[in-house]
């Protein structure tokens, strides 16, 4: 999957995280060639055997095609933008383009779930993933946050989404912070698969990961109440003593609780 960092002027604005719904597009400010020229590779411009008059006649500004797909309630129209092949990246004004435009399909609830979740699994781009960790559906918010070219703060706030299985997405997500997975790690709704997940950060998981803030995570679910007894089971012979304590701790309190 391509980092966002390769593709040209797409960036995350204040209007890329402005959750109310913004009259021009995020990267038209980004847009290398002036909306209303066509350029070379673009789906949108007219062919080359368009005579003058034609091509600007047919030809739509970009700020035009993105609120009408912003607002459309074509299906069709839709789910053929959401799959239409990206330009090359050379071809920087096309490009720029076509990304700008899935954002206004990315934010409009009339374009198909299936193909609303494939933008959020597939894209790289913060003006579009932004767009799509706002989307009422879970699934979409889901692939949002297992979407590995999150940008940290992105995947941080969907560690704290009202859906389960988006909040345990996002923090399995190697692109969160070591604060979100603490609190994750603290946090007495996250699910016994999940805490296990992080128990295993800086050992089996991620073992290059720094000592202290990894060994923080661990020792934060071994004090928390929904860590399965496989879990403390095996934490408690962690290499960090704090963490082998507090497990040892831990099961210790539930024999005696059972032999009560």
């Amino acid at each position: 999957m391509a980092s966002d960092t390769d593709a040209p002027d797409v960036n995350v604005s204040e209007t890329d995280t402005d959750t109310s719904d913004v009259g021009t597009p995020a990267s038209d400010a980004s847009d290398t060639g002036t909306p209303d020229s066509a350029t070379p590779g673009d789906s949108d411009a007219p062919s080359e055997s368009a005579t003058p008059d034609t091509a600007a006649a047919s030809f739509e500004p970009l700020t035009v095609t993105y609120e009408r797909l912003r607002h459309t309630e074509d299906v069709a129209e839709l789910h053929e933008y959401a799959r239409r092949p990206l330009p090359d990246r050379s071809l920087q004004a096309a490009f720029s383009r076509a990304t700008a435009l899935l954002e206004a399909v990315a934010g409009n609830q009339h374009t198909p779930l299936e193909d609303r979740v494939f933008l959020a699994t597939e894209m790289p781009f913060p003006n579009i993933l932004v767009k799509l960790s706002e989307d009422p559906e879970p699934q979409v918010r889901r692939g949002v946050a297992a979407n590995q070219d999150d940008k940290n703060w992105l995947v941080g706030r969907l560690t704290k989404d009202p859906d389960p299985s988006v909040r345990d997405a996002a923090l399995r997500n190697p692109r969160t912070s070591w604060k979100m997975r603490l609190e994750g790690a603290q946090n007495p709704e996250v699910d016994a698969d999940t805490l296990d997940f992080l128990s295993t950060l800086g050992v089996s998981c991620e073992p290059g990961a720094p000592v202290v803030l990894a060994g923080m995570v661990r020792r934060a679910v071994a004090l928390n109440h929904r860590a399965s007894q496989e879990t403390l089971q095996r934490l408690s012979a962690d290499t960090s003593p704090s963490v082998a304590r507090c497990a040892q701790r831990r099961l210790e309190a539930a024999q005696t609780g059972e032999s009560n």
